[in-house]
């Protein structure tokens, strides 16, 4: 699929979607379905093992909701798509890994969108924000999420006070994995995609969904829901072919096969 402004290539099994919406890459309404759909199509696609979620330019990665649009009566609530605003972040039963690659500016939405991800990898000039306390409102997802990633004060302080961050400050409370220059970052994630492509995707999709169920559980329920097999990736993995390759390949001293069977 190839739009003006929601871009999609694969790349083998990387799935890469890119949005194209200078300068900002403001996110409005028709720009949230479409990456809603995008993203249905990655999670639907059994070709496709991994994705990354970059943007067009080096200035912005996302400026967060359309303001403009919104002044012109596009509705702030309105109906984002089948994934929640930037078309991930709500998007259920999403079990494979996603890289944001983030270049520039990422505030408001824009930051939820990187936080969506599973990984981040950001330019060495990248910044972080939540402005939405000027304008008077309530950045939702990233209350929710936030806390739970860095430091609660460090979190409560930018949710509180919309006080930018660098790339620096960024990984140095661990929002980011890596921080790299703007010529080295895109080789990178490609890197990082193909070692994930490369992994065993029943595998990506248990901890995936654990790791999201298990946020609201006990410990010891959600360890009894594992051993019981009652998250359904679980159990699908433990009766799968690929569960017996990987002890066979390691008895036959060789590289396993994954067929996500």
């Amino acid at each position: 699929m190839t739009d003006s402004v929601v871009n999609i290539t694969r790349n083998g099994a990387i799935f890469e979607v890119e949005l194209n919406r200078p300068k900002a890459n403001a996110i409005d309404l028709t720009t949230s379905r479409l990456l809603g759909q995008a993203f249905k199509e990655f999670r639907d696609d059994p070709a496709m093992r991994v994705a990354i979620i970059k943007t067009a330019g080096d200035r912005f990665f996302c400026a967060g909701w359309d303001l403009k649009a919104a002044a012109g009566g596009d509705e702030v609530d309105g109906d984002y798509g089948v994934g929640g605003f930037g078309g991930i972040q709500e998007l259920r039963d999403l079990n494979k890994p996603v890289i944001a690659q983030v270049s520039g500016i990422a505030c408001g939405g824009g930051f939820e969108l990187a936080l969506s991800a599973d990984l981040i990898y950001c330019t060495d000039s990248s910044s972080f924000a939540l402005p939405e306390i000027n304008s008077g409102t309530v950045a939702d997802a990233a209350s929710i999420k936030l806390p739970k990633r860095i430091p609660h004060h460090v979190a409560m302080e930018m949710l509180f006070t919309g006080r930018w961050i660098d790339a620096e400050e960024a990984h140095r409370w661990g929002l980011v994995n890596e921080v790299l220059p703007q010529d080295q970052l895109a080789a990178r994630v490609q890197e990082v995609a193909q070692k994930l492509a490369s992994g065993p995707p029943l595998v990506y999709a248990a901890i995936k969904e654990v790791v999201r169920e298990a946020e609201s559980m006990k410990f010891q329920d959600a360890m009894n829901w594992i051993t019981k097999r009652q998250f359904a990736t679980i159990d699908k993995l433990y009766d799968s072919e690929d569960n017996m390759e990987g002890a066979r390949a390691f008895t036959e001293k060789r590289d396993p096969v994954w067929k996500g069977q």
